[in-house]
C-alpha cells in the first residue's frame, strides 16, 4: 500500500549560473541541477545508514536496499511506515523490520554516512564485506538483439537525466528487451536498489529478465543484482576486477562497454544468443 503523499524535495532545481564563452564573456543562464539530499534509513526507531540520494522513489529505495543488503529476506519482512522530509536536515524513511533480520541488523550497523558514489561505506570490517551471502540466480538465455533493443530504448526512460545530465539509471528489461522498469538516482547503487525495490513491490520476478546500468560496474553492483536474482547485468561503462570475480562466483553473466551494437562479455557469454536465423 502506498503511503500518504509527503512533500519531498524536488529531484531538480533551476539555479542561476554564468556561462563563460570563448570570447571571455559571462552570460547569465538558468541551469537545471540534480538534487542530492541525505536520506536516513531508520529501522525500528534506529538509524542504520544515511545515504546521499535523489529524493524520489524512496519507498522503492528502502525496500531494495533492505533486500540487497540482506536486512530483509522478503518484501513481507519490511513495512515502510512513513517518509518524513525536513527542508534543512534531509529525509527520513522510517520502517519496521520484523523477525530475526532485526537482531542480525544490530550486529552490523553502519557507522558513517554513505556517499553518493559509495555502496559499502560504513561496513565495519573486511569480514563483513566478504562474508555477505551470494545468491546464484537461475540462468536464462537472451538474444543479443534484445540487449541492443533495451540499450536503444533506455534514453527515453531517463527523465531526470534528460533535464540535468547528472544521474545514473538502472533498468530492468524482459527477455525480449522490452524495458519494464527504470529508476534514476545521483548514486548508481541507489538507482539499482530503487529498481530492485520497484520490482519486488510490483511482484515481478527479477530472474526473468536482465538489468542495464548506465554507470561503471563495481563489485557492489554485481552483488546487489545477484541478491535480487538478476542473472544478467549489462553495463554501459567499464567493470572492475572484483566485479568480474564476483559475477563468476555468483553465476551472473556480466557484459560491459555495451554501446550501440558492440559489447564485451567478461564472464560466460553462452546465455547471450545470436539473433535467430529464419529458414
Amino acid at each position: 500500500m502506498a503511503l500518504p503523499p509527503t512533500k519531498l524535495p524536488t529531484t531538480d532545481l533551476r539555479l542561476p549560473a554564468r556561462r563563460l564563452t570563448r570570447d571571455d564573456r559571462a552570460e547569465p543562464v538558468e541551469e537545471v541541477v540534480a538534487a542530492e539530499v541525505p536520506v536516513a534509513l531508520v529501522y525500528n526507531g534506529m538509524s542504520y545508514a544515511v545515504m546521499m540520494a535523489s529524493p524520489a522513489d524512496l519507498e522503492d529505495f528502502a525496500l531494495g536496499f533492505s533486500l540487497t543488503e540482506g536486512l530483509a529476506e522478503a518484501p513481507a519482512d519490511l513495512t515502510v511506515e512513513e517518509v518524513v522530509a525536513d527542508e534543512e536536515r534531509g529525509v527520513e524513511v522510517r520502517m519496521t523490520l520484523r523477525g530475526a533480520q532485526f537482531s542480525q541488523m544490530l550486529q552490523k550497523v553502519r557507522n558513517i554516512t554513505g556517499r553518493t558514489g559509495c555502496g559499502i561505506c560504513g561496513t565495519s570490517d573486511l569480514d563483513t564485506l566478504h562474508g555477505r551471502k551470494r545468491r546464484a540466480p537461475k540462468p536464462i538465455e537472451v538474444e543479443r538483439a534484445a540487449i541492443r533493443r533495451a540499450l536503444r530504448d533506455l534514453d527515453a526512460f531517463q527523465d531526470i537525466r534528460s533535464r540535468t545530465g547528472a544521474v545514473h539509471a538502472a533498468a530492468w528489461a524482459d527477455r525480449e528487451g522490452r524495458i519494464r522498469l527504470v529508476r534514476e538516482d545521483v548514486g548508481r547503487h541507489n538507482a539499482l536498489d530503487k529498481l530492485v525495490g520497484a520490482l519486488a513491490r510490483a511482484g515481478i520476478d527479477a530472474g526473468r529478465g536482465f538489468c542495464v546500468i548506465t554507470s561503471r560496474c563495481s563489485f557492489e553492483m554485481v552483488q546487489k543484482a545477484a541478491a535480487a536474482g538478476i542473472p544478467i547485468v549489462i553495463a554501459i561503462s567499464a567493470p572492475t576486477t572484483l566485479a568480474i570475480d564476483t559475477a563468476r562466483a555468483a553465476g551472473v553473466t556480466l557484459v560491459a562497454f555495451a554501446r550501440g551494437d558492440a559489447m564485451t562479455a567478461y564472464t560466460d557469454f553462452s546465455p547471450l544468443l545470436p539473433a535467430k536465423v529464419e529458414a
